[in-house]
């Protein structure tokens, strides 16, 4: 594998800043939130803040590996990245090598150490898509069969997905697929054609099971039954009506005393308006705003220069940090139904972390490419 050297000043000023920003903040933030968890689990006031300082560690670790990794490599290996992907997505539904956490089999273990296989599918199907996008031009923008054929890889990956199950990174990864198809040009009516039979599928498996159905009811009026299927949800507006437009400051949060659950992960940013109030929901949004501007302005600039497979990269990992985003912040103020998302580079959780830096590092190598062109 070829590499080479980069220079900082070769990177984009404006998405670095975001990056650094959201992580650090991220980090003061899981800090906070978790102390009442780990006194719960006994494990020491500061262990789930220690670990989560080692992900975000290797996670730039790894993201910085990847801004030396030549894009053209990328692309020669998209479909290796994408079997390693769905090999791992096969391996955790065996019974023995992962076990149910919360009814879900998600993760692999590797003794102390767990993986997520699907935050790294994410990645390795947007990588697959570009480079199918590219070697595909025409039959994709001009046949049907074309347009088919990634909607079957990608048909393949979520049902791997829903056997764990994981509804939520099926939607997500849905979505990013059919977006960056979109803006890849692909013809209106062959989205026509698709969007009813997959807006059918997608019902269908909401209200297969009967959690997804509780979440769904609960959704519709959380306060109906607030101590059983609406407790998250109630939990987390009381803390944002608590937050009111400063906050109640950094370390005062009464949510995350056990009343709110998953608040160093899936609920983190509850906890954020609580602690920060609307300047700090709103600043937190414009950090995020940013950091996806410049990935679809990086994807743009890489397009306007003929380097169409690094262009949709750039587009599909803007597409899923803003998706990612968008429904955990959604979920965590009750627009969507409960999900188990977590915010992207602020969230607790290895793989998530490590998956996310990649991204990004990914992205800062295209960044790179497109400004030494």
């Amino acid at each position: 594998m070829a590499i080479k050297k980069t220079r900082s000043a070769d990177f984009d000023p404006w998405l670095l800043l975001c990056l650094v920003t959201i992580l650090s903040f991220g980090f003061i933030m899981v800090a906070s939130a978790s102390v009442p968890v780990a006194e719960r689990l006994n494990v020491g006031m500061l262990h789930i803040a220690l670990h989560q300082a080692v992900f975000i560690l290797f996670g730039i670790g790894a993201g910085v590996f990847f801004t030396f990794v030549p894009i053209k490599t990328l692309e020669k290996y998209s479909h290796v990245f994408l079997l390693f992907s769905l090999f791992f997505l096969t391996l955790v539904l065996i019974p023995g090598i992962t076990r149910p956490i919360n009814g879900s089999m998600r993760w692999i273990f590797i003794g102390p150490i767990s993986v997520q296989p699907s935050e790294l599918a994410k990645l390795a199907l947007i990588l697959y898509i570009s480079g199918y996008m590219v070697r595909r031009s025409y039959q994709l923008q001009n046949t049907l069969q074309g347009f088919l054929i990634p909607m079957a890889v990608l048909a393949v990956t979520a049902l791997l997905l829903m056997l764990e199950p994981d509804f939520g990174t099926v939607v997500v990864i849905t979505t990013t697929i059919l977006g960056m198809l979109f803006l890849g040009g692909v013809r209106v009516k062959n989205f026509l054609i698709l969007l009813p039979g997959l807006l059918c599928v997608l019902g269908f498996l909401a209200v297969s099971s009967s959690y997804r159905v509780q979440r769904l009811i609960a959704f519709r009026d959380p306060w109906a039954d607030q101590y059983k299927t609406g407790y998250q949800l109630v939990q987390s507006l009381i803390a944002f009506g608590r937050g009111s437009w400063f906050g109640s400051g950094l370390g005062n949060s009464v949510q995350k005393l056990l009343y709110l659950p998953e608040s160093h992960s899936d609920f983190i940013f509850a906890v954020i308006a609580e602690e920060f109030g609307l300047v700090g929901v709103v600043t937190v949004l414009l950090l995020y705003g940013v950091l996806v501007f410049r990935a679809m302005e990086i994807g743009r600039r890489a397009k306007a220069l003929g380097m169409e497979f690094a262009g949709n990269i750039a587009y599909g990992i803007g597409l899923l940090i803003c998706l990612q985003t968008v429904i955990n912040i959604s979920v965590n103020i009750g627009l969507l139904p409960t999900k188990g998302l977590t915010l992207p580079l602020m969230s607790a959780g290895g793989s998530s972390m490590v998956a996310a830096c990649i991204a990004i590092g990914v992205l800062l190598r295209v960044d790179y490419e497109t400004r030494n062109r």
